[in-house]
């Protein structure tokens, strides 16, 4: 039976969520391509609008007026005007990607919570914030037909976390984008690449000081930061100052797709060093692209790489040194590396996430 299905999308700011934005915007590609009969109404926010950059007889876009740049007048907003807009719209389940759902909601939330660091590093958040994760996710958990998120780590810690049934929490991992198995290596630099937004837990400071050491025998080398500026820019711009390697790492900011793609065909090597995630979708970006991989050896990147990477501890400033050294001397390495992990990360596709995600809501709209 065809369904009305809501997408809450009331958070995402484009440019100004980072790798969530990256999810839904992919995600939501997928389900409108094969959406087994389904209508999908996007409920967006004033920044958001309408342009989703391409258009389906299957996706019907409702913008609601809300500031997404307010958070409280988004969640205020999500929890009284959106059960109203979705009774509107006729709307029989609603996926919520961005870790908070309308409690009020007369029909079943299904709601996508990415990570808990907001639990497990709560010092990485002011304190009025931390108190808002807290209380909104906890909600979630008690007002979701189902959860979903983007790894089997993710799905451990969410029922270890909240006791959430692991029957009624599902993991759909990202995919990549097909261009990434088409971009043309040609003319490689010795360039480190980063693909991060700039927040603590991805231990950027970390990789500035392991660079600046690396930088001492490979002077031709340069490191490109890229990605969004977060709360922690500031930060990572002294530590680049306090290494002395300004003239030796670019940050980029935000970068479009393209920017992003267009790194990765130039890049000798990637980083991805963060202390904790949901899952890291430059980890699957880069093994794609054929771009040779250092990552910390954590859950869930090193589910992700399996034998396809390098792994560091991710305390441990002179072993991602070292093992940043280790790849840049040896080109077989480099290509035995780039060839496992293109072939490792095929499995992972957006088609793949969005029949996952199809699935659960069909479930939790006929109450199982």
């Amino acid at each position: 039976m065809p369904l009305r299905i809501g997408v809450n999308a009331l958070y995402l700011i484009p440019g100004g969520v980072g790798g969530t934005e990256v999810y839904l915007r992919n995600l939501l590609r997928a389900m409108v391509a094969k959406p087994r009969g389904h209508s999908i109404f996007l409920f967006t926010n004033r920044e958001f609008g309408r342009d989703v950059g391409y258009e389906s007889r299957a996706l019907t876009v409702v913008e609601t007026g809300v500031s997404g740049t307010s958070r409280p007048m988004r969640l205020l907003y999500e929890q009284t005007g959106l059960p109203w807009q979705a009774l509107r719209a006729g709307v029989d389940v609603m996926l919520n990607p961005g870790f908070t759902s309308p409690a009020l909601l007369t029909k079943p939330n299904v709601t996508m919570i990415h990570d808990l660091q907001h639990h497990h590093h709560p010092e990485y958040f002011k304190p009025n914030d931390l108190k808002a994760w807290r209380l909104m996710v906890w909600l979630s958990t008690k007002r979701s037909a189902r959860l979903m998120t983007v790894s089997e780590a993710s799905r451990e810690d969410i029922h270890a976390v909240y006791g959430y049934p692991l029957d009624r929490l599902q993991a759909a991992e990202p995919g990549v984008e097909p261009e990434y198995y088409t971009l043309e290596r040609k003319n490689v630099e010795p360039l480190v690449l980063c693909v991060s937004t700039l927040h603590p837990h991805k231990n950027l400071e970390r990789l500035v000081d392991a660079f600046a050491e690396f930088r001492l025998k490979r002077k031709e080398y340069k490191m490109v930061l890229a990605g969004m500026r977060g709360f922690h820019a500031d930060a990572v711009e002294r530590r680049i100052d306090e290494a002395g390697v300004r003239e030796s790492v670019t940050v980029t900011g935000w970068l479009s797709r393209a920017g992003v793609m267009a790194l990765y065909a130039r890049a000798r090597m990637a980083v991805f060093p963060s202390t904790f995630e949901g899952f890291g979708m430059p980890v699957i970006e880069a093994m794609a692209a054929g771009v040779p991989l250092i990552t910390s050896d954590v859950r869930p990147m090193k589910d992700t790489t399996g034998d396809t990477a390098l792994l560091f501890p991710p305390e441990d400033t002179k072993a991602l040194a070292a093992t940043m050294e280790k790849l840049a001397a040896s080109e077989t390495v480099r290509n035995t590396l780039a060839a496992r992990a293109r072939k490792r990360a095929a499995v992972f596709t957006w088609e793949r996430a969005a029949a996952i995600t199809l699935d659960t809501l069909e479930k939790a709209a006929r109450g199982n």
